[in-house]
């Protein structure tokens, strides 16, 4: 049986799902919890990350090494880069670039990883054709969007600095975890998708914006990734 891992930065974003496993067992590593179990029929390791591209990075590591994860997918919550994003919508990763890495001083271009081969991290095909059709299905009154996610140790509140970072990057949304767990995916060869649901708008509203929709973003999540597990193959 394949093995999934499931990432979510905070407890918000996971508490639902853990709830629904069965044949549970924990395994602490680094500080976090990693709950095995079964999930729509599904072998699943389901873990909280905590905040920030560093503790995403060491997240997805131990789950290639210590759970040998065939596929990971990364759920939670994000700020829209794009008008037509509204907040609960859906953007599915088509791929996920680092909105702060910049080494321009030695001739990358901004977002660039220097000495990686690639520019962005390219998600899962299938697993991304997937997210969407499940999306669609089990959301129907949200819209779902494929596009670039960029990641950053940033939570982004303040007009200007989204438009620069819109501008730069052409991302759908901007959130603070997932091109470290699609780096470390890639560097492992396992499979992943970035799903992000949208709480706020990533401007002077953010702050209002997240805390008022974030229940109902990560609703929509967690009903997006249940139908995508018991779809898997």
């Amino acid at each position: 049986m394949k093995k999934t891992g499931i990432i979510g930065a905070m407890e918000v974003e996971v508490a639902q799902l853990k709830k629904e496993m069965t044949q549970q067992r924990t395994c602490t590593r680094a500080g976090m919890d990693f709950l095995e179990g079964i999930l729509e029929g599904h072998e699943v390791v389901v873990v909280k990350s905590g905040i920030g591209k560093v503790n995403a990075a060491i997240c997805t590591q131990i789950l290639a090494d210590e759970f040998q994860a065939d596929a990971i997918i990364n759920t939670g919550i994000a700020g829209s880069l794009k008008p037509e994003i509204n907040i609960g919508d859906i953007v599915i990763s088509t791929d996920v670039v680092h909105h702060d890495m910049d080494a321009t001083g030695f001739g990358y271009p901004a977002g660039q990883v220097p000495q990686m081969e690639v520019f962005s991290f390219p998600a899962d095909e299938g697993m991304r054709r997937l997210a969407k059709d499940v999306c669609r299905e089990v959301n129907p009154d949200i819209g779902v969007f494929e596009g670039r996610v960029v990641s950053g140790d940033q939570f982004i509140s303040d007009r200007a600095r989204k438009d620069q970072i819109a501008s730069a990057f052409g991302g759908f949304c901007t959130e603070m975890e997932g091109a470290a767990i699609a780096q470390a995916a890639y560097l492992n060869h396992i499979p992943f998708v970035i799903i992000r649901a949208i709480s706020d708008k990533a401007d002077d509203s953010a702050n209002m914006d997240y805390e008022m929709f974030e229940k109902m973003a990560v609703e929509h999540s967690v009903r997006l990734i249940r139908g995508f597990i018991s779809r898997m193959d």
